[in-house]
């Protein structure tokens, strides 16, 4: 049965995920060396609400927490992985495209960069027109569409004036503005991104030991450059994450776990796909 593994982004955190794992050996050699990169503890951070809905917290918690999951799953190896998101970087580092301490070394760079954006927002649209979207956005200057998570729910981002000129002619049943810094996966971003990717272009990649399915390009690759180029253009790109969910039913993909706190990803794929074994591990023991 092939399967893939799909790994959470910023919003599926959750209050005191990683106490579990502290009795893990392994776990806490782990947070240790996170530690050392970070100047902080992951698990204390993951006990204060305040501070772990805050980016810069946020997003090296879910890779710390995400890939110490992943590991305790070595046993067995997907087919492929992708991650919502931030969660592209936990699936990078299960398929081996770099170590957990240099994965974890991008993620805190791109948490700063990412917590300084204060200009934007993101909403999202449940049960838009989509077709309507779509017309509606290009038409519209600084304003795209940022997540297509799946048939019934996109989210745009960009310039608040922007959104609102859009939000006035286009049909959904509702909109939820997300709690977020600024206008992530968008231009609005370009300048925080620039900065990233030259940190990104001094990174070695290896190439993926399991095919990995990007946000911006929903297409399985190995090659070390083809995915350090797509993850180049994930900060102001859009999350393709419907499609992503389509091309795993268009690779015979039969099973899915998600790996990671909550069951974000997996309800978003049960809407855009009727056929597929869906788990979640979020805790240990592990049950796979």
């Amino acid at each position: 049965m092939k399967t893939a593994w799909v790994f959470p982004g910023q919003g599926s955190q959750t209050v005191g995920m990683a106490d579990e794992l502290l009795d893990v050996p392994a776990a806490r050699t782990r947070f240790e060396q996170a530690e050392r990169i970070l100047g902080w503890s992951v698990p204390d951070v993951c006990r204060q609400e305040e501070k772990l809905f805050r980016t810069l917290y946020t997003q090296p918690c879910l890779y710390v927490v995400s890939a110490i999951l992943a590991e305790q799953m070595q046993s067995e190896r997907p087919d492929f992985v992708a991650g919502h998101s931030l969660g592209e970087y936990v699936a990078l580092f299960a398929a081996g495209v770099f170590s957990f301490e240099t994965g974890l070394q991008l993620v805190k760079q791109r948490a700063e960069r990412m917590d300084r954006v204060s200009t934007g927002v993101m909403v999202a649209l449940i049960g838009v027109d989509r077709a309507q979207l779509v017309a509606r956005l290009q038409q519209t200057p600084n304003v795209v569409l940022a997540n297509d998570n799946h048939p019934g729910q996109v989210v745009i981002s960009g310039l608040a004036d922007a959104i609102e000129t859009v939000l006035a002619q286009v049909k959904f049943r509702r909109a939820v503005p997300l709690k977020v810094s600024g206008a992530f996966h968008s231009p609005v971003v370009a300048e925080a991104a620039s900065e990233f990717r030259q940190i990104l272009e001094s990174v070695a990649f290896e190439p993926a030991q399991v095919p990995v399915i990007s946000n911006v390009e929903p297409v399985p690759a190995i090659a070390a450059d083809v995915l350090k180029t797509r993850l180049m253009r994930q900060m102001t790109g859009s999350v393709r994450w419907r499609e992503t969910a389509l091309r795993l039913e268009v690779e015979g993909v039969e099973r899915v776990v998600e790996i990671g706190p909550g069951t974000v990803l997996t309800g978003l794929i049960e809407r855009t796909c009727d056929n597929l074994i869906l788990e979640n591990v979020s805790r240990i023991p592990l049950a796979v």
